[in-house]
């Protein structure tokens, strides 16, 4: 494989507008909306992506049929420090699964559970 893995993600979710309100709050963000087919229902929020450097940016999905969490895909979201967007996680109807924690030197992860049952990582190097 000469690229990266991962082109792009999705997060699917039941409650489009407490999702959306979930990530824009713990990421300091805004999503913005995508164009999707005509269906009752489908709607896609994308997150903020620069194509010129590294990384995959995704979207939150909501398509009729598809259930939120229990899956078993981690997205992890690059932050300057984990430990800022953790802090954040409760305040806006998340739950910390993991506080931040050193994955060696590979930096330090924390893991956390958004409003619709997925779980998410977050990412520094310090």
């Amino acid at each position: 494989m000469a690229k990266n893995p991962i082109a792009w993600f999705e997060i699917y979710v039941n409650n489009m507008d407490r999702a959306k309100a979930f990530y824009e709050a713990v990421l300091d963000i805004k999503l913005e909306p995508l164009q999707v087919p005509e269906e009752p229902g489908f709607s896609m929020w994308s997150f903020p992506a620069d194509m010129e450097n590294y990384g995959a940016s995704g979207a939150l999905v909501h398509m009729p049929g598809f259930e939120a969490g229990g899956n078993s895909t981690l997205v992890y979201f690059a932050c300057d420090d984990c430990a800022l967007e953790e802090s954040r996680v409760a305040a806006a109807g998340g739950t910390v699964q993991r506080e931040k924690m050193s994955i060696g030197q590979y930096g330090y992860i924390s893991l956390a559970i958004d409003t619709e049952g997925n779980m998410l990582g977050l990412h520094s190097m310090k």
